[in-house]
């Protein structure tokens, strides 16, 4: 059975950082997508950062590059979101899922999401 939990969210000043982890079971890391995902109120959920199955390469939204670094520890079913440089428009729900199938970072293709967890920048 395929799951997934987030930890690590919270309040943060804007310019600091936060490291978001997610722990997974019930698949192998290196033989799917996976990647993070977020939602602010009113808006769509976006891919902010995913790691191919195919290739292992990494894709990140033009919003997060050079501040957000993604990686994956396939010994402990793990992968996280290194974010640095936080501003108030990174405040979202952030998301951690799997694409068992396809090899994307579009929300709509992914199978598996974990529950979420509340990223506010504020000062």
């Amino acid at each position: 059975q395929v799951r997934l939990v987030e930890s690590g969210g919270g309040l943060v000043q804007p310019g600091g950082s936060l490291r978001l982890s997610c722990a997974a079971s019930g698949f192998a890391l290196d033989a799917h997508a996976i990647g993070w995902f977020r939602q602010a109120p009113g808006k769509e959920r976006e891919g902010v950062s995913c790691i191919s199955r195919s290739t292992g390469n990494t894709y990140y939204a033009d919003s997060v590059k050079g501040r957000f670094t993604i990686f994956r520890d396939v010994f402990a079913s793990t992968f996280s979101l290194e974010m640095e440089s936080l501003k108030s428009d990174d405040t979202a729900v952030y998301y951690c899922a799997t694409d068992l199938y396809g090899d994307t970072c579009t929300p709509g293709d992914y199978d598996y999401w974990g529950q979420g967890t509340q990223v506010t920048v504020s000062s």
